[in-house]
């Protein structure tokens, strides 16, 4: 039975079931478990801020005793890696992963999965500003001590974590890492038949771009993370953006923003600003909610602009994934045959660096 997320922390609370975040602890299901039960496969991703003088980051560190000796530890060295340690049993995995950031103070993601059964494992960084991804497969890894799980969500006096750690999650499935959907269920998209849900929109209907054209939808995703950190959906508010009525995003989500001010900035007639970036407090702010949120997207023939509640956003954009198997085997497009995949040579227009969009964002609100 497939699951998912199953645990959730940060430096003040945490939540553990292994029945799944989403089911209600009261129900008595998920509540216990055998001391000795192991979790075959599942991923562990840790959401961070690497230290701005480089020094060395514990993100993650835990051991045990029984019913197998060993443990796990996550850490950021000063030489410019990432290193993960698991051990069990007097067996270790090691594994370590360049991150090339020069100790800048930069937002990143660290998962680490494991799939005994395949004797498969992975250790991922994803540098958040930059939309870089750097990933290295493992030695055979061991089976995670549910146990374990259970101790670095809810028992922060067994673990160590650096404060510059956001929140930690753990899922028991092998989650994947690429390109993400960034709708939420609700968002209203335009098409020759109305507004009809992100969530409701198929493979073979047709959309309305933000220029007037029909497109059909080749593909639909979703993928369901941690509703915190560079996670967290920001709601953009009506009358602002064209809006209608206000809408949920995920922070990395693309609006399409022009005008006389991005013309004259820029030289483009557009660009492309991510949500998190328009965050002000009046017209845009994080929103509160459940542990976890469920996104979905839309791929189209070419990356286009889309209307959603009457914002331009851009469709699922995946540049050149089909000709990476090892990365497409790895993403949310897992399923999907190669051959019907498009390829989008580079976005419809200018993505806005991080200081461009902040500077942007700041004359706009002016």
């Amino acid at each position: 039975m497939t699951l998912g997320w199953i645990g959730i922390s940060d430096h003040q609370h945490g939540r553990f079931n292994h029945a799944g975040l989403a089911m209600p602890m009261n129900d008595g299901i998920g509540a216990h478990h055998p001391p000795d039960a192991i979790v075959p496969r599942g991923t562990l991703l840790v959401e961070t801020h690497l230290s701005p003088e480089g020094r060395p980051q514990t993100l993650l560190r835990f051991d045990r005793s029984q019913p197998w000796a060993g443990g796990l530890s996550l850490q950021v060295m000063p030489s410019g890696g990432i290193v993960l340690v698991e051990t069990m049993g007097g067996e270790t995995c090691h594994a370590a992963l360049t991150h090339d950031l020069d100790g800048r103070s930069e937002q990143v993601r660290v998962s680490y999965s494991w799939d005994a059964p395949r004797r498969w494992g992975r250790l991922t960084l994803e540098h958040l500003a930059a939309g870089r991804i750097r990933s290295r497969n493992l030695p055979p890894p061991h089976p995670m001590p549910l146990e374990d799980l259970q101790m670095i969500t809810r028992y922060p006096a067994r673990r160590e974590m650096d404060a510059d750690v956001n929140f930690l999650a753990v899922s028991d499935q092998v989650e994947p890492i690429g390109p993400m959907p960034g709708l939420t269920a609700n968002v209203p998209i335009a098409t020759p038949r109305g507004p009809i849900p992100a969530a409701r929109l198929r493979r073979g209907d047709t959309v309305l771009t933000s220029t007037g054209d029909i497109v059909p939808v080749l593909q639909t995703v979703s993928q369901t993370v941690p509703a915190r950190g560079s996670l967290r959906p920001v709601r953009l508010r009506a009358p602002f953006f064209g809006l209608a009525h206000d809408i949920l995003l995920a922070p990395h989500q693309r609006l399409v923003i022009g005008g006389s001010e991005v013309d004259y900035m820029f030289g483009t007639e557009a660009v492309l600003v991510p949500a998190r970036h328009l965050v002000n407090g009046a017209s845009a702010f994080y929103a509160d909610g459940p542990d976890l949120v469920t996104y979905h997207h839309i791929l189209l023939p070419e990356h286009a602009a889309v209307l959603a509640g009457g914002c331009p956003v851009e469709s699922l954009y995946i540049g050149r994934l089909r000709r990476n198997p090892e990365a497409l085997g790895q993403s949310i497009l897992h399923a999907a045959p190669r051959h019907r995949l498009p390829e989008h040579a580079s976005p419809i227009w200018p993505v806005l660096r991080p200081f461009e969009a902040v500077t942007l964002a700041k004359h706009r609100a002016a």
